[in-house]
């Protein structure tokens, strides 16, 4: 994998180089948001390592401009301090993918960023439009819609939403999301509802009927809105 590293704390950026690269990786780094964002924009990566607190240019911003002005869908990995859930909700809901906190394993992190790459390239080989009631996702491009009106998710937030309109209007199981989202090797922390809580912010929110429903202790489901 070709992966940028933008963080401005030198012994991170010299242990990510000294554990990655001798596993074959290519690695390209940057101490501050900006300096990141021109390399984003110059080259292609297939994914991006990104601290939250960055001078300049912090690392939410710098995800936004990402996925708005670059319009680059790549798998965005990003590393906090902090955990408390409306950080995580803001990391998500900035464009990132993933998150891990401060510390963190090197051995995570790596199966965690070979599993988000994996996704992305898997997600390129299908060739389909789902349709369930005012919803439409076209899984070749990405591009989801409601009514008519453009979607704007994270990478996690495609995953999710491809697995319930492709299986709509069964219920999906929890159990079923953690595996397409994760594999085998799902997070122990309450990820999966900040994924959940942005997709259905973008989903619903802008509409009156909300198509997202939880079904309690058992999964989600979409539910058409003329239904």
């Amino acid at each position: 994998m070709r992966i940028l590293i933008i963080e401005d704390n030198p012994d991170i950026v010299a242990n990510l180089y000294g554990f990655l690269e001798p596993k074959g990786h290519v690695l390209d780094s940057a101490a501050n948001g900006y300096g990141g964002l021109a390399l984003v924009a110059q080259h292609e990566y297939d994914a991006v390592v990104l601290d939250v607190m960055l001078p300049g240019l912090n690392g939410l911003e710098l995800c936004q401009k990402l996925r708005g002005e670059l319009r680059k869908d790549l798998p965005v990995l990003m590393l906090t301090a902090r955990d408390t859930l409306e950080d995580k909700v803001a990391g998500f809901d900035s464009g990132a993918d993933d998150y891990l906190v401060k510390p963190f394993s090197m051995v995570e992190l790596e199966v965690r960023l070979k599993a988000l790459v994996r996704r992305a390239r898997g997600t390129h080989a299908a060739n389909a439009v789902l349709v369930f009631g005012d919803l439409a996702f076209n899984t070749e491009t990405f591009e989801a819609k409601r009514a008519g009106r453009p979607l704007v998710l994270t990478k996690t937030g495609y995953t999710i939403l491809r697995l319930l309109i492709r299986e709509a209007p069964k219920v999906v199981s929890r159990e079923q999301v953690l595996h397409e989202v994760w594999g085998d090797n799902p997070p122990d922390t309450d990820a999966l509802r900040v994924h959940i809580h942005a997709l259905r912010q973008a989903l619903d929110k802008p509409f009156p009927h909300p198509m997202l429903h939880t079904i309690s202790k058992i999964g989600y489901k979409l539910v058409a809105a003329d239904a």
